[in-house]
C-alpha cells in the first residue's frame, strides 16, 4: 500500500501520512518475521510464546492501518485484505486467551463483523469484475472472491463454535492454528505482490509466493497432525475440559 500525496498538501496531513505508513510498513515487517519465528519454533515454549505475541501486536497494527487508509487512497483491495488480517489475527489470539469451553460476546461481534467482510469482498469481486480487465484499484477482482471464501469458511467456524458454547482441546488448537497462519499467508502473499516493498534483486522474481505457500503447506501439516491425534483420542478425552487455559498467543 503506497500513498502518493501532492506537494500542496499540509504538513500536518503529510505528517499523518508518514506515521501511518511507517506503522503500516513496520508492523509489516516485523509480523512477517515474528511470524515465521512462531511457526517454525517449538509450539508451547518461550520463543513461540514471544513471537506469537509479537505477531499478533505488528500484524493487528499492520492491517489496521490498512484498513484505515487504504479507502482513502483509494485500495479497495487493501482494505478489505487489512479487514480480514485484522479479524483473523483477533479471533485467533482469543481462542487462547478465553477458558476452554467458553464463548462470549466479543465472538458473536466478531461473527457479524466476519459477515460485513465476505459481503465488501464480494463487491469487490462483483464492481471489479464490470471494469475493463476485469481490474478494480489495479488489482485483479478475483482477489475478492478469494478472500470472500475464507471469510465465509471463518463464519461457518464461528457459527459452529458459538453453537457448540466454545471448543475445548484439539478443535480449540486447530481454531488458533489456521487463523494465524492464514492472516500470515495472506501478508506474505500480499509483499510479493507489491514491487515496491521489495528488495531491488528480488524485485518481481516468482520466488516471493514461496513463503505464503510454505505456511499455507505448514497448516495443512499441523492441522493433520492435530486431526490425526484427535481420532486417536478416546471420546471421554476429546470433550474433557482442560484444568486451564493454554499459554501464550501461539499454541
Amino acid at each position: 500500500m503506497i500513498v502518493h500525496l501532492d506537494p500542496s498538501v499540509p504538513w500536518a496531513i503529510r505528517a499523518l501520512a508518514a506515521v501511518a505508513a511507517g506503522l503500516h510498513i513496520g508492523g509489516a515487517s516485523t509480523g512477517l518475521g515474528s511470524g515465521t519465528v512462531a511457526l517454525l519454533a517449538r509450539k508451547g515454549g518461550r520463543v513461540h510464546q514471544v513471537a506469537g505475541t509479537v505477531f499478533f501486536v505488528s500484524m493487528l497494527t499492520m492491517s489496521a492501518v490498512a484498513a484505515i487508509t487504504a479507502p482513502l487512497i483509494p485500495d479497495r483491495v487493501s482494505t478489505m485484505m487489512g479487514l480480514l488480517v485484522f479479524y483473523l489475527t483477533a479471533t485467533a489470539w482469543l481462542t487462547v486467551q478465553r477458558a476452554p469451553g467458553q464463548v462470549g460476546r466479543f465472538e458473536a461481534g466478531a461473527c457479524v463483523f466476519a459477515v460485513a467482510v465476505v459481503l465488501g469482498d464480494l463487491a469487490v469481486g462483483v464492481v471489479g469484475g464490470r471494469m475493463p480487465k476485469g481490474m478494480i484499484d489495479g488489482e485483479p477482482s478475483q482477489i475478492g472472491y478469494v478472500f470472500g471464501a475464507i471469510a465465509a469458511i471463518a463464519v461457518l467456524s464461528d457459527i459452529r463454535m458459538i453453537r457448540r458454547g466454545g471448543l475445548v482441546g484439539p478443535a480449540r488448537t486447530a481454531r488458533h492454528l489456521w487463523r494465524m497462519c492464514a492472516a500470515l499467508a495472506i501478508a506474505w502473499g500480499s509483499f510479493a505482490g507489491q514491487p515496491k516493498a521489495q528488495p531491488e534483486a528480488l524485485r518481481g522474481s516468482p520466488w516471493l509466493i514461496l513463503p505464503a505457500l510454505m505456511v499455507l503447506a505448514a497448516m495443512i501439516f499441523w492441522l493433520a497432525r492435530l486431526r490425526w491425534r484427535s481420532l486417536r483420542r478416546s471420546p471421554k478425552a476429546r470433550t474433557a475440559i482442560p484444568a486451564a487455559p493454554i499459554n501464550g498467543v501461539l499454541s
